[in-house]
């Protein structure tokens, strides 16, 4: 039996060239303390901390496959919560060493997440995602808690209501044109607002006031008021109440629409961000505006309003205008006078995201996304007065532009010593150093379709959209010539293998051959020697020619024409030698092997066909991506060739064997072209997700079989066992805040499993059998610490879904081991508690109707009762304990602990006495 040829595994390094993707929205970060300076911006499926002080990176949280949707910094800044397309949520701990890896990943939506919101405290996590449900997670718990139904639209934001009311409310807005206020105590929206004739994209709190951004250019704005409970109600009243049908009897808030917010810009609402102090409100729509809003204290609008009125009566000059008495004055309060308009922002790209920040001397910074790529900072004055329209306060602080390319990198090239990277875009050719990926050149140049180093590497040769030739001196960033070289689309230039010069194919029907010159340049001393090209030869086709290839032994030109053939000629005559047909669309790319045996061409039919060139015979044909195949080119001194195609994925072949070695994590969406370095060593990719994606060869086999095995079982594992319905046969009602996957179903089959090896190793016990390898793997002894064991590796997240799918005979099974589990191991009572409720609140009808399972229901309850109160009393004991420990410190070193927690509950309750106050000398008044 022969050896099994093996090879050796490419893997990926990092992504580079992206600033921010458009899909998700940016946040403020503080890291090592500093507000102000570190943003949260999404990168393709990573997070990138960005530090705008020094405009570079300072973390990345990273997750493979899936875009990031959403993102949120914790009002601690300690925690960022990320949303992705296939609707799982993850939570990453800045302030930890190992930042890189999730504290937790929840399972939650079935699409992708819209919005994720924390509350004020940071104790828990709304998620609304394009399903039309909204989930709250315990972010303690790591697990969901409540899941929300009753939007007919994707879900486009969400707040926790925490100021007016007593109970936890919810306030979610839809594209269904719905704004609903939910109880999570009961999981029922209590409050539908309808007014709105178009999709609500966004809302705002500040103070009492709401406010909702929709289809149109006004912003609807409501005031919340806390509902007056009448204790003396009859229950006879309160019915005469409900049968009117009147939602708002059970309401705990009343809403009124009390006015519109116009804004300068048409179209729809995108984003409405309020700043933590809730003293300002940004917006932008669909174009580059950003209009910003000051909310006044009461104080401030008293007076605005006196001034106003002020002026009125000027202007009446009436008697009656003039008797008008305070109490008057204090109830005429309008919308104009608690809102003030402030300098709006003019970006010059379309906007994708804002976030605000307002500082303690009314600096308000403004962090925007913008389409192309790109992060900028803007400060702005905001304070009520009133500025002449030259007299700006608006300063761009920061703008992160350098590190990536404007547009869709379209072509990619390595230097002829595998050091440097060129990436061809729309707008400009970027010179990135290979093991920092980082920007070390950029030329401002119009359309790149395809790029080149000339030997030597000093010169890059850059084929354009218009037809021209530009010759770039990379030392210098500059654009040393021009040459109209075509008069359409240049597509493709190929090196010639001995170094003196190149091939062009462009869409005019011409191939042409240019030869390497130096000339002259300057005059007198800075006379210096540059590059240019000489036109050499023309060759006319029939059809426009899409790729050029020669081959390494110089003795042939392949050329990918539009009517999906490949032509080869001889390089030295043009005369014509075979032509490759057998393509159904044009030829996008090809690349002969390093020994001139093997011709490979990709093409729009999405097959990868692989040729010999002596005779010009189709080896085989393979359907290589689910889209166009886009780039191929082989390993430098191999057969072996790597693709990439619209479909976003990069595979590599063997071309001799015709097998599928392996497929890397590719790109979101499309990818355009890809470049081998000349060592073989490294491949780099682009596509349409913004980013340049490297990939390394490691000392790692592979072998083919393994692999085949591996992305087997991978689809294997992403389709469920039980199916995708979660609903249960006895509860249609229950909608848990969890999403069956394929860890919950893996979790149920090992808890089955320890049941039936503690069941075996019971029976074997006389015996003095051996431990399962399980159990030895576990280390543990006995069968109870087993299930215990068990039971803890189980996410939380996942451990309702896996008890939903157990077999009613093995809940009867776990139940019956329960007691002797909570007796044995008191250090695990919350996750039993937890256990022994959901599997009564799910099997609550069979388990009353069986009376042998009544002595064992009475046991558990005293058991439980008996250790919660337990262990109630230590932790109220240990609380008291360390208050206690705490004042002695402060009393004898005379340092406050805690002083930064201490310093904002002061502050707090300083504002709650004030807002009091106000609210007595109101009444007075």
């Amino acid at each position: 039996m022969g050896l099994t040829k093996q090879y050796l595994a490419y893997r990926v390094i990092d992504s580079f060239n992206i600033i921010a993707s458009g899909r998700s929205n940016v946040n403020f970060a503080v890291v090592d303390k500093s507000e102000g300076r570190y943003v949260a911006a999404p990168a393709a499926e990573n997070v990138i901390i960005w530090d705008l002080r020094m405009g570079d990176r300072k973390l990345t949280l990273r997750r493979e496959k899936h875009e990031v949707t959403a993102l949120r910094v914790s009002p601690d800044h300690l925690h960022i919560a990320v949303g992705y397309a296939d609707g799982v949520v993850q939570i990453f701990d800045l302030s930890s060493r190992t930042y890189y890896d999730a504290i937790c990943s929840l399972a939650l939506h079935k699409n992708a997440v819209s919005i994720l919101r924390y509350d004020a405290h940071g104790m828990r996590l709304v998620s609304g995602g394009l399903d039309t449900e909204l989930v709250v997670v315990d972010v303690v718990e790591q697990a969901g808690r409540q899941r929300l139904s009753g939007h007919n639209a994707a879900v486009t934001d969400a707040h926790f209501l925490q100021r007016l009311v007593d109970q936890d409310v919810v306030v979610s807005c839809s594209k269904d044109t719905q704004i609903k206020f939910w109880n999570l105590e009961t999981q029922f929206c209590f409050k539908t607002i309808v007014d709105n004739r178009t999709e609500i994209w966004a809302l705002a709190f500040i103070n009492d006031l709401m406010v909702a951004g929709a289809g149109e250019s006004g912003m609807n704005v409501y005031r919340l008021r806390k509902r007056d409970t009448n204790d003396g109600q009859t229950l006879e009243s309160a019915v005469e109440g409900l049968a009117i049908d009147d939602e708002d009897t059970i309401s705990p808030l009343s809403v009124s629409n009390c006015g519109t917010i116009q804004r300068a810009s048409k179209g729809r609402t995108v984003n409405l961000v309020a700043d933590p102090n809730e003293r300002v409100i940004s917006c932008h729509g669909t174009n580059d505006l950003i209009e910003s809003f000051y909310i006044c204290t009461p104080e401030e609008a008293k007076s605005r309003l006196a001034k106003r009125l002020k002026k009125a009566r000027k202007k009446a000059e009436s008697a009656e205008a003039n008797e008008q008495d305070d109490e008057q004055l204090s109830k005429e309060l309008s919308l104009s006078d608690e809102i003030k308009r402030l300098e709006s922002i003019k970006t010059k790209q379309k906007i994708k995201s804002i976030d605000v920040l307002l500082g303690e001397n009314k600096e308000l910074r403004v962090l925007v996304s913008l389409s192309n790529n790109s992060l900028c900072l803007y400060s702005l004055e905001a304070s009520l007065k009133s500025r002449k329209a030259a007299d700006t306060s608006v300063k761009v602080l920061r703008s992160l532009t350098r590190l990536g390319h404007q547009s869709e990198v379209r072509s990619v090239c390595f230097s002829n010593d595998s050091l440097a990277i060129g990436s061809g875009a729309g707008d400009s050719f970027k010179l990135w150093d290979r093991d920092a990926m980082q920007c070390m050149r950029t030329v401002s140049t119009d359309y790149i379709l395809c790029s080149r180093f000339v030997p030597g590497d000093r010169y890059v040769l850059l084929g354009m959209k218009s037809g021209a030739l530009l010759i770039v001196d990379v030392g210098a960033a500059d654009i040393v010539e021009s040459i109209p070289a075509h008069e359409s689309e240049l597509w493709s230039i190929a090196l010639l293998p001995d170094q003196k010069g190149c091939v062009t194919g462009s869409g005019d029907t011409t191939l042409k051959i240019w030869s390497f010159e130096l000339i002259d340049a300057g005059e007198g001393a800075a006379q210096t020697k540059v590059l240019s090209l000489l036109h050499k030869n023309t060759l006319k086709l029939e059809e426009t020619v899409l790729c050029v290839s020669v081959s390494p032994d110089m003795k042939y030109l392949a050329v990918g024409l539009l009517d999906s053939t490949v032509k080869v000629f001889f390089l030295d005559t043009f005369k014509f030698y075979l032509s490759l047909y057998g393509h159904k669309l044009p030829v996008l790319c090809m690349d002969i092997s390093y020994d001139s045996q093997l011709i490979a061409t990709g093409s729009a039919d999405r097959n990868i066909k692989i040729w010999g060139l002596n005779f010009g015979d189709c080896h085989r044909s393979i359907f290589a991506h689910d889209d166009s195949v886009m780039s191929l080119q082989f390993i430098p001194k191999t057969h072996m060739f790597f693709s990439c195609g619209k479909d976003g994925k990069v595979k590599q072949w063997d071309g001799d064997s015709f097998e599928k070695i392996l497929t890397l994590p590719g790109h979101i969406g499309e990818a355009h072209s890809l470049a081998v370095s000349p060592n073989g060593r490294y491949l780099v990719s682009c596509g349409s997700d913004r980013t340049l994606r490297m990939y390394e060869r490691t000392d790692e086999t592979i072998v083919l079989k393994d692999v085949q095995e591996e992305e087997r079982e991978q689809q294997e594992n992403e389709q469920l066992a039980t199916g995708e319905d979660n609903t249960v046969a006895l509860l249609p009602g229950l909608k848990l805040p969890s999403r069956k996957t394929v860890g919950s179903e893996q979790a149920a089959e090992s808890i089955m499993e320890c049941l039936e090896i503690s069941k075996q190793f019971e029976l074997e016990a006389e015996e003095k059998a051996e431990p399962h390898p399980l159990m030895l793997a576990l280390q543990v002894k006995n069968p109870n610490d087993f299930l215990v064991a068990t039971l803890v590796r189980i996410r939380t997240s996942d451990m309702e879904e896996a008890l939903l799918l157990l077999p009613f005979s093995i809940v009867c099974e776990l139940l019956e081991r329960l007691p002797a589990l909570i007796n044995q191991r008191p250090d695990e009572l919350e996750l039993l508690c937890r256990v022994t409720v959901f599997l009564f609140k799910v099997h609550m009808k069979p388990i009353a109707a069986s009376k042998a399972m009544k002595p064992l229901l009475i046991k558990l309850l005293d058991l439980l009762k008996r250790d919660v109160q337990q262990l109630r009393d230590v932790m109220g004991y240990n609380l008291h304990a360390l208050s206690l420990l705490q004042s002695e410190v402060e009393q004898r070193e005379g340092v406050q602990l805690f002083r930064e927690a201490t310093q904002i509950r002061r502050k707090n309750e300083k504002k709650r006495r004030q807002a009091v106050k106000r609210r007595i000398q109101i009444q007075m008044v």
